[in-house]
C-alpha cells in the first residue's frame, strides 16, 4: 500500500479531498478554483516529487483565504497521516534553490511540534487576483497540522512570482529529503525519546 493518504475536510466554507502519496513520482491533478493556488500545488507535487491529488470547492466568492488555509490544514494532515510513527525517516531535509533571480532557503524539522518560520519578501501584494499573503497562511496551516518545524527565507528575488514559486518547490524539496527513509535506521524512530 506505501505511504499514501486520503483525507476529506468537509465545512461550511470550504469542501476539501486530497490524496498523497510521499513515494510517488510527481503526477499531480489539483483543482482548487484559485488558479494561482493551483499552479503553486502543482509545482509542490512535481518538484516534491509527491503524487498529489487535490479537488477544493471552497468560498472563493468571499475571497480565496479559507480555500488556501483549508488546503494547508488537509495536506498537512495526509503527510501526518502517511509518516504514521515516523518510523525510519531522515527527519530533517533543507535546500537553497533558485528561481531566475529569486533565491529561496527552506529548512524542515519533522519534530512532532508543528510551528512556521517565515520571511519572504513580498515585491506586490496580488499575483492576478491571488493575494500573496495567503501563502504565509498556508504554510502555518500546513506545518501545524503536518507536526514539523518549517523554515522559509527568501535570499534574494525582484519577481513575486518568481519568489513565491521557489518557495512552494523549495519546502517540497526539503520535505521530500526529510520524509525519505534511511535504511540504516529503517525500524527506528529519529528521536532521542524514541517518539515524534
Amino acid at each position: 500500500m506505501g505511504r499514501c493518504s486520503e483525507i476529506t475536510r468537509t465545512t461550511r466554507e470550504t469542501d476539501i479531498t486530497i490524496r498523497l502519496d510521499l513515494d510517488g513520482t510527481g503526477v499531480t491533478d489539483i483543482d482548487t478554483g484559485v488558479p494561482f493556488f493551483d499552479h503553486m500545488l502543482d509545482a509542490f507535487g512535481r518538484h516534491g516529487p509527491f503524487d498529489l491529488y487535490v479537488r477544493c470547492t471552497g468560498d472563493v466568492d468571499v475571497e480565496a483565504h479559507h480555500t488556501v488555509e483549508d488546503c494547508g490544514i488537509v495536506l498537512g494532515q495526509c503527510f501526518a497521516q502517511a509518516l504514521g510513527d515516523c518510523r525510519g525517516i531522515v527527519r530533517y531535509g533543507s535546500i537553497i534553490l533558485p528561481m531566475d533571480e529569486a533565491l529561496v532557503m527552506a529548512a524542515v524539522d519533522i519534530s512532532g511540534r508543528g510551528q512556521l518560520h517565515y520571511d519572504v519578501e513580498m515585491t506586490c501584494p496580488l499575483l492576478g487576483t491571488f493575494d500573496v499573503t495567503l501563502a504565509q497562511e498556508f504554510f502555518i496551516a500546513l506545518a501545524a497540522n503536518m507536526g514539523a518545524t518549517l523554515n522559509i527565507r527568501s535570499v534574494t528575488g525582484r519577481n513575486m512570482h518568481h519568489i513565491l514559486e521557489a518557495a512552494f518547490k523549495a519546502a517540497a524539496r526539503a520535505i521530500s529529503a526529510a520524509v525519505a527513509i534511511n535504511p540504516r535506521i529503517a525500524n527506528e524512530v529519529p528521536s532521542t525519546k524514541g517518539v515524534l
